[in-house]
């Protein structure tokens, strides 16, 4: 049976990914430079990430990431935060989504779920 409380459009599957984030950038040319914070993505979908940080990063702001999904599999993406809840004292727990991205992009991250699953990926659609 399908989990009701369930509101997500797209699947979300496992990673470590390890990112660092140098500034925030926000419409209208506002920016936030100098934060150097570590995250550690715990999710991913086609729509966008889940993370985790240390820092106190603002809701609503955007930044360029690099996704690595394999050794030599990866992509770059603009990422908007728009979610934010405390975990602790120390971390705080974060959603963020994919701004633009092309869909061949999001094929990589279908590729990477099948990959997880051990199902094969010829690189087409059956």
């Amino acid at each position: 049976m399908e989990n009701s409380y369930e509101r997500r459009r797209t699947k979300r599957l496992p990673i470590d990914l390890e990112l660092e984030v140098n500034k925030l950038y926000k419409q209208d040319n506002i920016f936030i430079n100098g934060i150097s914070a570590d995250i550690c993505v715990t999710d991913i979908s086609k729509t966008g990430i889940g993370f985790v940080s240390d820092a106190k990063l603002p809701m609503d702001y955007y930044f360029d990431a690099t996704i690595r999904l394999g050794e030599d599999d990866f992509f770059r993406a603009v990422i908007k935060i728009i979610r934010i809840n405390p975990v602790d004292d120390n971390q705080t727990s974060y959603g963020a989504e994919f701004v633009g991205l092309a869909q061949f992009l999001a094929s990589k991250i279908d590729s990477y779920g099948k990959k997880l699953s051990g199902e094969e990926d010829f690189g087409y659609d059956l």
